[in-house]
């Protein structure tokens, strides 16, 4: 029997380590950075503004199928837990956005998806912590 598939975001800018995973996807420097704008700066990727501001980025929706496959195809080779950890600096607009994209194209191919948010409570971090390419 197959495992499951459990997703988790987190943020590179708190002192934990990055998840244990079998993929780990990094969009600190690929993906719109919601905490830029102070709309969204205090939501998180659970939030529609944040989803859609990070989904329309180009280039997220290969990120979202790639792992997606990874995750899937992983899972049919006979793995128990198959992990996915998605990061961004703060750990909650764009790892949460696409953990959520991730588990939602997972479960539509009919398998139960796990997802983890561990820094989206965390405090936002201040703006100059994000690094000097703009990056967070």
């Amino acid at each position: 029997m197959t495992g499951h598939i459990r997703i988790i975001s987190f943020g590179y800018g708190h002192p934990d380590a990055p998840p244990m995973a079998d993929l780990t996807v990094d969009t600190r420097r690929q993906l719109r950075n919601p905490h830029h704008d102070p709309i969204m700066r205090d939501l998180t990727g659970l939030d529609a503004a944040v989803r859609r501001h990070v989904l329309a980025t180009p280039g997220a929706t290969c990120v979202i199928d790639i792992a997606a496959a990874y995750a899937l195809s992983m899972r049919a080779a006979g793995g128990q837990v198959v992990r996915v950890a998605i990061g961004c600096t703060g750990g909650r607009h764009r790892a949460v956005a696409l953990a959520e994209a991730v588990a939602a194209r997972v479960r539509a191919g009919g398998v139960p998806a796990e997802v983890v948010h561990r820094d989206v409570a965390k405090p936002l971090l201040p703006l100059t912590t994000h690094g000097a390419g703009g990056e967070q």
